[in-house]
């Protein structure tokens, strides 16, 4: 965690009205993020969930085949329309679509919550095709529901074909597309569940393995999908959080199971380290200095509390201190004086209110005679000078 510069003070107010100061904070030093790591996959991006940024990406909006990728927005519609206690039957076009399988069989009885488990952890595509039927009624239907939640969460350059991700000409997504994909359907409590779970135990007391590899190896991985076809390459998305920072990576057609796990890896690592804790809002800071008049000295405007934010090493940010020019005695300790809004470009990042350190009692009658005959001698002698 770091502190924030002594740097701002209000003081020789003198006019009514509001005094506002704007200062820049260097919570930049003495933090460093490493470079951007080297990437071979194809596409990738890495963004941060803090402040919205595209940390570092490459191609992140060319389309191309994204693999089992695909199955997080089969889980996302599925869900969408059928609930997790429900059983169903296992059509004869999911016992058959091959490859990575549960084994199902045509005519089978089925938890949705196995297929999900299957479509999520071990990537099973006979389990996605048996949601997709059993939500629309046929694989076309599901499709054309994939395509239309896909214009909703403004993946625009994301087309289905299929609920399983095989390839299929025109079956394709981007490096963003897929890391808005995975933030959307890590809000749904299932998926996010399933989506980070190693292994898992299904119904007939099977357990089934992920295939995501960075599960239990990278703190801090909440969850993610894998994908590999011949013309996807290797790929992964994920989403990792670390003391309040959140990153979402995705690479997309990497040459080996390997190298896209060191790749994302390594990105995911870069990313955390892109951002540490400030105190944004220190209570032991003066952030102004504000006149009361009659010969008193000024009261201090101070936070009431800390307040601790994840914060970008590379840019700086800025304060911005609203107090009056003249507060009006009797003035209490604790009294609220004013403001203080932190911001990062046009990100607020933390706001508090500024309140008086110490008291200040109203002065007596006699001492306002004394103050009022002192001004006027000054003045006077002013005149005359």
């Amino acid at each position: 965690m770091a502190a924030l510069p002594r740097r701002l003070r209000l003081s020789g107010v003198r006019r009514l009205g509001l005094a506002v100061a704007i200062a820049a904070l260097g919570v930049c030093a003495p933090a460093q993020a490493s470079g951007v790591p080297s990437v071979q996959a194809r596409a990738y991006i890495v963004q941060s969930s803090v402040d919205g940024h595209t940390l570092a990406a490459r191609d992140a909006d060319v389309p191309r085949p994204m693999a089992s990728i695909t199955k997080l927005m089969t889980a996302l519609v599925a869900l969408e329309h059928l609930s997790l206690d429900e059983v169903v039957t296992v059509p004869a076009v999911a016992a058959r679509v091959g490859e990575s399988s549960l084994g199902l069989r045509a005519g089978q009885r089925v938890g949705v919550r196995d297929l999900l488990v299957g479509t999520l952890v071990p990537s099973a595509n006979d389990a996605a095709t048996a949601l997709a039927v059993a939500a629309a009624g046929s694989e076309a239907r599901f499709v054309a529901l994939m395509n239309r939640k896909a214009r909703e969460l403004g993946l625009r350059h994301t087309r289905y074909r299929n609920p399983h991700g095989l390839d299929q000409p025109g079956h394709v997504s981007t490096a963003r597309d897929v890391a808005g994909l995975l933030r959307a359907a890590l809000r749904v409590p299932e998926i996010r569940r399933f989506a980070g779970m190693s292994r898992a135990r299904l119904s007939d007391g099977r357990v089934v393995e992920s295939t995501d590899n960075l599960l239990g190896r990278f703190a801090g991985i909440v969850g993610g999908k894998t994908g590999h076809t011949s013309l996807a390459g290797w790929s992964q998305v994920a989403f990792a959080r670390r003391g309040g920072v959140g990153i979402t990576a995705a690479v997309l057609g990497s040459a080996s199971e390997a190298q896209r796990d060191g790749e994302l890896a390594a990105l995911l690592r870069f990313g955390l380290q892109s951002y540490r804790t400030a105190r944004v809002i220190d209570p032991g800071r003066t952030y102004a200095s504000v006149p009361v008049g009659w010969g008193e000295p000024p009261v201090r405007a101070v936070a009431p509390r800390a307040i601790l934010r994840p914060t970008s090493i590379e840019r700086p940010l800025r304060e911005r201190v609203v107090v009056p020019a003249v507060a009006a005695l009797p003035v209490l300790a604790g009294q609220r004086l004013g403001t203080i809004v932190v911001t990062d470009g046009s990100r607020v990042v933390a706001r508090s209110p500024l309140v008086a350190a110490t008291s200040r009692p109203a002065p007596s009658p006699g001492v306002r005679a004394w103050w009022v005959t002192r001004r006027a001698a000054h003045r006077l002698v002013g005149l005359v000078s």
